[in-house]
């Protein structure tokens, strides 16, 4: 089984900061070790903040960016150019403020590329991410996937992880990617990454801020089914690690998480 642990910082703030400052960290020590590394990106605030703290912070540049595949691990499926998307989110707030080899990010299809069929719809979006997935995958782990060294995702106040919503058939299906339709919250069409391929990398961060989020880190962490709640599933193949705020963690039991060190 996976190691896994919790861990809080006192509010939203000290989390983006916290998680900002372990995911350069980690980073380097992979760069360290093999030369490049690869991380798959979330959106939501949370998630965006961290990107932002990382593109303020004095230790940004220890991390090679040239040498970084950036993946994303689910995408709004609108325009290119739509505030919503989480590739532009990202953009904004770190990816173009670094030395990243452009042929190193690798954003999911949006609505607009109809001019490849990329994403002509949802589905074909999707069957073309999977597809590039596949491009880079991981063969020494015999994965369809490439080696992510860090799965970031946030939590939803239902429980869902990427956009993977409690109930939905994506949350039994076995490719690496799949297209939503009929997300429960707007706007309805998405892509995603699936449970199996989320399995897939080394580790998953989940990282969650706010009292919306304590019921759904609670039931998570307390044996919840992932058809019910969908952030049980959501495990790294060598460890699990949530990352919340006081808030977010003020129903958990006492005992299972650890206060961040000063």
């Amino acid at each position: 089984m996976p190691a896994l642990t919790v861990t809080v910082w006192t509010d939203a703030d000290a989390l983006a900061e916290a998680v900002a400052a372990r995911l350069v960290t980690h980073l380097v020590r992979v760069q360290a070790d093999r030369g490049h590394a690869s991380v798959a990106l979330t959106g939501g605030g949370v998630g965006i903040a961290v990107l932002g703290a990382i593109a303020g912070s004095d230790s940004r540049d220890a991390v090679d960016w040239s040498a970084l595949d950036v993946w994303w691990s689910d995408e709004r499926f609108v325009g290119i150019d739509d505030p919503r998307r989480n590739e532009l989110q990202a953009r904004e707030a770190l990816l173009d403020h670094v030395r990243l080899d452009p042929a190193k990010v690798h954003p999911m299809p949006a609505r607009a590329e109809t001019s490849t069929g990329r994403g002509a719809d949802v589905h074909a979006a999707a069957t073309a991410y999977a597809a590039l997935l596949a491009e880079h995958a991981d063969i020494e782990a015999h994965a369809p996937v490439p080696r992510i060294d860090v799965m970031l995702l946030g939590l939803g106040p239902d429980g869902h992880v990427a956009s993977l919503f409690p109930h939905q058939p994506a949350l039994h299906d076995t490719r690496t990617v799949v297209g939503v339709e009929a997300a429960p919250k707007p706007p309805p069409e998405r892509v995603t990454l699936t449970l199996p391929a989320i399995q897939a990398a080394d580790e998953v961060w989940l990282v969650a801020a706010g009292a919306e989020k304590a019921p759904a880190a609670q039931l998570a962490l307390g044996g919840a089914g992932p058809m019910a709640v969908p952030a049980v599933a959501a495990q790294g193949r060598h460890a699990t690690t949530w990352l919340l705020d006081r808030a977010a963690a003020s129903a958990l039991p006492a005992g299972l998480a650890r206060p961040a060190s000063p």
